[in-house]
């Protein structure tokens, strides 16, 4: 078993982008500057490269290169979480342990939904995982349209593995199973809400520790989320409001998001390229049209 002693995570965890200049290839000097953003907004940590950074068109050597360049990047000021995501068990933790030799302070790791799988399956593919890793493990159960882990996972696997920490959740009325997993783990285990920050408010009183949305709506979501911890409800349902627009519309669609995101990224000075990898959707110009609308609506609450 791993060492339980991780990085401890509250607040906004943006989900970085891989940047690709124009021919594709990944562009490190915006990734760096994505990270510096971060630091500078206050982020709790980085994570690195989910779906929300096209894991899924990146080879191995690049997932583990953007990890590699973010931590170097960080330097220690900000935890960084490298997303080693593979169906399989053994490929995962080879991923895992190498992000792990390239600084990430904690690796996260989504369920593999590529078919249905019980409980009793993902215990072992986690417990495989989590007996080889030098770090702590943060589990990302995405199955739209399907049911995710609940507080009987949570609490058994926290029980065999110590550095099992964090559970990112990504479901509707998710509520009472929050309160229901802090309660069979004794809050050893914490909660992060993803989807884009979009169940936050309701949450956050649940006992959530954290969201983990896109990069540049950063500053408004910290703000939502300290101030609704700290009881100040109108203000956070105003700051929470100004970008809920962008977040339902990105959220149509995850190559949507890609999309929109990189292109306010790159207005906002972060990104050199706004490029997609194939294979991707192409924005009709209506489509197109409405999210440069919302980004010029957005941009002076989100830069300094």
């Amino acid at each position: 078993m791993a060492s339980s002693d991780v990085v401890e995570i509250e607040g906004i965890v943006p989900v970085l982008p891989t940047p690709f200049l124009a021919d594709g290839s990944v562009d490190e000097q915006s990734l760096r500057n994505v990270v510096e953003f971060c630091v500078a907004e206050r982020a709790a940590a980085v994570c690195l490269p989910a779906y929300a950074g096209e894991f899924y068109k990146l080879t191995e050597a690049e997932r583990l290169r953007v990890v590699q360049v973010a931590a170097e990047q960080a330097r220690g000021r900000i935890p960084v979480l490298g997303q080693a995501n593979h169906v399989s068990a053994s490929a995962a933790l080879e991923l895992a342990r190498a992000m792990e030799d390239a600084g990430a302070d904690l690796i996260s790791l989504a369920a593999p939904r590529v078919f249905g799988l019980s409980e009793e399956d993902l215990l072992r593919y986690f417990g495989a995982v989590c007996r080889g890793l030098k770090t702590g493990l943060l589990i990302q159960d995405f199955n739209p349209g399907g049911s995710t882990v609940g507080a009987a996972f949570a609490a058994r696997l926290r029980q065999q593995h110590a550095n099992f920490r964090y559970l990112k959740l990504e479901d509707p009325l998710m509520a009472p199973r929050i309160r229901a997993i802090r309660e069979a783990t004794d809050d050893r285990i914490g909660v992060l809400e993803g989807w884009g920050g979009m169940f936050m408010l309701e949450l956050i009183p649940c006992g959530i520790c954290g969201v983990m949305p896109g990069v540049p709506l950063l500053r408004v979501l910290h703000d939502t989320y300290w101030k609704r911890k700290r009881g100040e409800d109108r203000a956070a349902l105003d700051a929470f409001q100004s970008v809920l627009p962008f977040i339902v519309f990105t959220l149509q669609h995850m190559e949507v998001f890609l999309h929109v995101e990189k292109r306010l990224l790159r207005r906002m000075g972060l990104l050199r390229s706004d490029h997609v990898r194939e294979a991707t959707v192409q924005l009709d110009p209506d489509t197109s049209a409405y999210a440069d609308w919302l980004i010029d609506g957005l941009l002076p609450r989100l830069q300094p």
